[in-house]
């Protein structure tokens, strides 16, 4: 990967947008945070209820520096471009602005969530089969060095109890919009087959209940104002394996370790069924949070 592939983002409303650049480009990063393979060369900025004009310009600025020109032209954006990475805070525009890549026919990496319902993002799996189009879509949580580690020890757990926040989204889901990055932990520790889930909703957030089709067991913990990610996976025989993810954002430089090796040609590190069993459980909860009721998981 000596050639640095050149990469056109589109969105600014979210930090990602200047933290994933600071370690693509080896700028004010971490020591051995630093991801080589990807030139960021442009970033499509537009409106969302997630960072006001203001604050985008603040993020152009630090792009700018970083020699990224900035646009609000999708065409200009993608114009000499060998990959595109949506980093769109709002996920009700992931639909829209996945169907305008698709047309390229260059990978795409979504940042999480896939979408904002299940709807959108089987769409969205739809058109990546009518295009031939190679993209995938996770939280950077999923490669967290500990849940890697903790599944390498129990690769096949009985139970999995993970957590995580509860952010409070601008607009749309707060479950589908922050919830995303404990769900991804469970399915990174229990792989598919989700059934059911059943919200449990108390004074600090929710506790979610995710019934498998095997009777295997995850329980996904939301709490507000409490930024901090870990759990533990179960065996038959109550072994255990704790994790805890330590603060220090490592696990941006691991994702996009995994988004430089496929924008390189590598397989696709998550599979359609994988992405959209996610999604589908995110789905169910936020279902299930305004019925009270057992939501089933759809997602094929």
């Amino acid at each position: 990967m000596e050639q640095k592939m050149k990469v056109a983002m589109i969105g600014l409303d979210t930090s990602h947008s200047v933290e994933f650049t600071k370690r693509l480009h080896n700028v004010d990063c971490l020591e051995g945070q630093a991801v080589n393979g990807i030139r960021v060369i442009s970033c499509m900025r537009f409106p969302t209820p997630f960072q006001n004009e203001e604050g985008q310009d603040a993020r152009q600025l630090q792009l700018e520096e970083m020699g990224v020109k900035v646009t609000r032209s999708f065409e200009e954006a993608v114009l000499d471009c060998d990959a595109i990475m949506l980093e769109i805070n709002d996920a009700s525009f992931h639909l829209e602005y996945f169907r305008k890549c698709a047309e390229l026919g260059k990978p795409v990496f979504v940042d999480k969530p896939l979408a904002d319902s299940i709807v959108n993002g089987r769409e969205m799996i739809e058109i990546s089969r009518r295009h031939g189009l190679a993209f995938f879509s996770s939280s950077p949580l999923r490669y967290a060095s500990a849940l890697v580690a903790a599944c390498s020890r129990m690769p096949q757990p009985a139970a999995a109890t993970v957590w995580g926040p509860l952010g409070a989204a601008p607009a749309g889901s707060s479950i589908i919009w922050y919830g995303v990055h404990a769900f991804e932990m469970l399915h990174a520790a229990m792989g598919c087959g989700a059934l059911t889930v059943m919200a449990d909703r108390d004074m600090r957030g929710g506790i979610f209940h995710v019934d498998y089709r095997d009777g295997r067991r995850g329980v996904v913990e939301l709490t507000a104002n409490a930024y901090r990610y870990g759990g533990v996976l179960r065996n038959h025989q109550d072994d255990e394996a704790f994790f805890t993810v330590a603060p220090g954002a490592e696990f941006y430089t691991r994702e996009l370790e995994q988004v430089t090796k496929f924008f390189h040609g590598a397989t696709v590190p998550l599979s359609h069924e994988d992405m959209l069993e996610v999604m589908g459980m995110l789905d169910a909860a936020e279902r299930s949070w305004q019925s009270g009721q057992r939501e089933s998981v759809y997602y094929l």
